[in-house]
């Protein structure tokens, strides 16, 4: 499909962008309380992943894709799939777009209103579990319950390899369960916090392999609900069913990776490299 064929029709949609396949978690979520809410994708896979580079790197990188990709798709709402993004630019977003910016934060406030045992892990990239703006988040919704920080970068890459179709294995796990389950107060915890969205995309077997049941709890639907409220804040309603979705890269996308990725939220009209 070209990009001559996308349509000047617009209805209601909403862009979600990330660096990598980790949007499809928030999208999925959209999907399920908005089945006909047009969803545009915004990666910026010249610039993946985004863990690990400087703040001063990112942050006016994020904001010059993400206001580029708005322009090209035209959507209503812009969503920051994307915890290190959210942690690091939506102010500036929310300054330089008309549309509203829906982020992703950690879900720090409902884990610690849930946990039974006051000890929390927070699972997350190194960049994020590192950054003021968490230590922060902990500092005024964990409500006195102890958080352990578990840095897990390895699992952005075993997400992505699970959406290629390989099998993530129970070792390839080990590690990052290590951190939570085999550290101080480790015994402890009961709920852990999947601080980065392509994590959930693990959720199934983080359950499987950890040595006991816990609750894995993510933002996404927290996202869909806050995306609902807008549409009615903006006085937009959704068909029945959605129209063709745009996939933006700022980067080629050899072998179709990141398209077969997205492949669910067929059609989709791919347009690769920088938007103009």
């Amino acid at each position: 499909m070209t990009e001559a064929a996308y349509s000047n029709s617009l209805p209601p949609s909403a862009l979600i962008f990330d660096s990598g396949v980790g949007a499809i978690s928030i999208a999925r979520e959209i999907r399920r309380l908005l089945p006909g809410l047009t969803l545009h994708f915004g990666i910026d896979n010249g610039f993946y992943p985004y863990g690990i580079k400087s703040e001063d790197e990112l942050r006016p990188r994020i904001v010059d894709q993400a206001y580029r990709m708005m322009s090209r798709c035209r959507a209503d709402i812009l969503v920051v799939g994307c915890n290190t993004a959210s942690t690091l630019a939506l102010p500036q977003l929310r300054e330089v777009l008309a549309e509203p910016v829906v982020g992703v934060v950690p879900a720090i406030k409902p884990a610690a209103a849930a946990t039974q045992t006051r000890t929390i892990a927070l699972i997350a990239t190194q960049g994020t579990v590192n950054r003021n703006y968490t230590r922060e988040l902990i500092e005024q919704f964990a409500n006195g319950n102890r958080v352990i920080n578990v840095p897990a970068p390895e699992l952005v890459h075993l997400a992505e390899a699970k959406l290629r179709g390989e099998t993530v294995t129970a070792e390839a796990l080990t590690p990052v369960l290590a951190r939570i389950f085999h550290t101080a107060g480790g015994d402890k915890v009961d709920i852990a916090v999947l601080a980065c969205t392509h994590f959930p995309l693990l959720r199934e077997e983080l359950d499987r392999f950890a040595p006991r049941r816990i609750q894995w709890l993510d933002s996404g639907e927290a996202i869909a609900r806050r995306v609902r409220w807008w549409l009615e804040e903006l006085n937009l309603k959704t068909g029945a069913q959605p129209e063709q979705s745009l996939l933006l890269t700022s980067a080629p996308d050899p072998g179709g990776r990141i398209a077969g990725a997205f492949s669910e939220f067929a059609p989709l009209l791919i347009s690769s490299g920088s938007p103009a």
